[in-house]
This record gives structure tokens, C-alpha cells and sequence, in this order.
């Protein structure tokens, strides 16, 4: 029986940490493979060849992640919404707490600011998040949370 270490879901290899989307050209970042089998549906996880994969961020390209040997899946391939690709308004930002734009919108229209990034930062304080396999991109979503407050708040 093979011994399965914590790597094991790490493919990248030497990998580089970008490749181009095959559809746009669009960089894209390294995610792991943990990450991607989890945010995968059911159908499209059974035809998953374990290699590295990219996260395509481009807003109008449905690819989201992807591998330089021309595995692709979209959209439609994955459990979640992808905050990238959705349309602004209530796409959801944090995949560990559920704080999304519609929340964070009214918080700001009712008290003038938002708390969001606290809470979120309270959470990860206590070791609470799993945004390596939540988040579609595998990445914490802080930096994302505080954009999109400052860009909430400059419309209200």
C-alpha cells in the first residue's frame, strides 16, 4: 500500500506559478489541486486527470481553471458561483462566511461603513477559514473583501 504524504495533492512539479488560459491568453495563477477537486461537481471531478492547474480570472472567459496540457473547466464544471465571473452586485466574496456584495452594500447604505473584513479577520484569527479549499481560486479572500468595501463604499 502506498503511504500518502501531505503533498499529495500537490501536482505543480516545478510548475510555473502562471500559465496563459487557452481561450483568452489571460494569466492565470497556479491553484492546487486539492482546490480544485473540491470545488469540482461530481460529474466533472470523475474526469479529472491530476496534473496543475490554473484559475483563469478574466471576468468574460467561462474557463476557470485550466492546464497547460488542455484540460479545461468551466463554469458549469463547478459547485459554486465564481465571484470573478458573476456580474457585480451581490457576488459572494468570502466562500468560508458567506460575505457577499448585496450584505456588504446594504451594511454601508444603513451605518456608512462595513465591518466585513473584521469579521472575516476575527474568523481566520481563530483559525476558522478554509479558504484553500472553499475559494475557487484557493486563495484568502481578504485582499478581495477590502477592494470590494472601498468599491461599495465610493458608490454609496
Amino acid at each position: 500500500m502506498r503511504s500518502v504524504s501531505s503533498d499529495c495533492c500537490d501536482t505543480s512539479n516545478g510548475a510555473p506559478r502562471h500559465a496563459a488560459c487557452p481561450v483568452t491568453g489571460t494569466p492565470g495563477t497556479r491553484v492546487r489541486l486539492q482546490t480544485v477537486k473540491a470545488i469540482l461537481r461530481d460529474e466533472s471531478l470523475g474526469r479529472l486527470v491530476p496534473t496543475t492547474y490554473y484559475f483563469c480570472p478574466k471576468p468574460a472567459c467561462a474557463v476557470v481553471y485550466f492546464s497547460q496540457q488542455g484540460e479545461c473547466y468551466s463554469k458549469d464544471d463547478v459547485r459554486t458561483t465564481v465571484w470573478q465571473k458573476e456580474p457585480a452586485g451581490s457576488r459572494l466574496l468570502c466562500y468560508c462566511f458567506g460575505e457577499n456584495e448585496q450584505t456588504i452594500a446594504a451594511e454601508i447604505a444603513a451605518t456608512g461603513t462595513s465591518n466585513a473584513l473584521d469579521r472575516v479577520k476575527e474568523h481566520v484569527r481563530f483559525g476558522r477559514c478554509a479558504c484553500d479549499i472553499r475559494s475557487p481560486r484557493g486563495i484568502c479572500c481578504l485582499a478581495d473583501l477590502k477592494a470590494a468595501i472601498a468599491r461599495l463604499g465610493r458608490r454609496s
